[in-house]
């Protein structure tokens, strides 16, 4: 029973950024069966706090967007926590318009939402320049207070579960600017999953590299020579070492053999080699 399955049967409690409607909750719907009681925290130091004191058995982490990049904080989270990447969801995220019943666009004086859903949907905003954009901590945790607190002429930015659990009207569908937009989230614990080896495609590794001419194109050879494929490469600054960049990065692969070769190499010619997760594909 080394698989997915298993891991996720021994998870009791999931920590999300944000509240029920979010992003992270509708991922926590469709990754996890059963019965998982969710916790709810707005800020993601928060999400992995709860994880590290072991008060929650997993969290969902957002991680990088098809359209606004790589959220890099979270990254640093991860790896500064001593953390493990145990699987990975993609959602196709649908941004909506959403106030008080009763109200329409031309009564709507202010948008609060996530800066990343803001990000997102700049174009459409573009279009109604008397709205005042506002940042916010969580989409879902705008469309919340609107309804608590029935609050007219402000709207939010958030899901069409978040739309359905608060009773507000959606003035607007799908107000992304790119129709499809796409976030990849994270599953994170704080030990190694319980995959077996034969089920295992995918790792994400972090490394750092002597600042000198050609050591990244070196170590990206090494992958090629083992067959892996790069998926994903995100340079971070090592703020206590001026001008030197730790490297994260997320490979594919057919055998797990081909993996295991690759990274005893990546060992022995990068500093600070890490695994930061041996997972499922699920790209595939």
């Amino acid at each position: 029973m080394k698989n997915r399955d298993f891991f996720i049967f021994m998870i009791k409690s999931v920590a999300i950024q944000g509240v029920l409607g979010s992003y992270h909750h509708i991922v926590s719907q469709q990754y996890f069966e059963g019965e998982i009681a969710i916790k709810e925290f707005l800020t993601f130091d928060k999400v992995v706090d709860s994880l590290v004191t072991e008060e929650c058995d997993a969290a969902i982490m957002a991680i990088e967007n098809s359209i606004a990049g790589s959220i890099i904080p979270n990254y640093a989270l991860i790896d500064s926590n001593h953390l493990h990447i145990v699987g990975e969801h993609y959602l196709d995220i649908q941004h909506n318009l959403m106030a008080l019943n009763g109200q329409s666009i031309e009564d709507i004086k202010e948008v609060s939402s996530h800066p990343m859903a803001l990000l997102q949907c700049k174009k459409f905003f573009r279009k109604h320049p008397h709205i005042k954009l506002v940042e916010d901590k969580d989409t879902a945790d705008v469309a919340k207070r609107i309804h608590e607190q029935k609050l007219k002429h402000i709207a939010a930015v958030a899901s069409g579960l978040a739309a359905d659990l608060f009773d507000l009207t959606i003035l607007a569908e799908s107000i992304q600017t790119i129709k499809h937009n796409e976030t990849r989230f994270v599953i994170v614990k704080r030990n190694n999953s319980e995959i077996a080896e034969d089920k295992i495609n995918k790792a994400s590794l972090k490394f750092e590299l002597q600042h000198k001419r050609g050591s990244l194109a070196t170590i990206l050879n090494v992958m090629s020579d083992c067959h892996l494929n790069l998926t994903k490469i995100q340079s971070l600054p090592k703020i206590d070492t001026p001008w030197k960049y730790a490297f994260f990065v997320d490979v594919t692969f057919e055998k797990y053999e081909d993996f295991s070769k690759a990274k005893s190499i990546m060992k022995i010619m990068a500093q600070d080699f890490k695994i930061l997760g041996e997972y499922i594909n699920h790209k595939i």
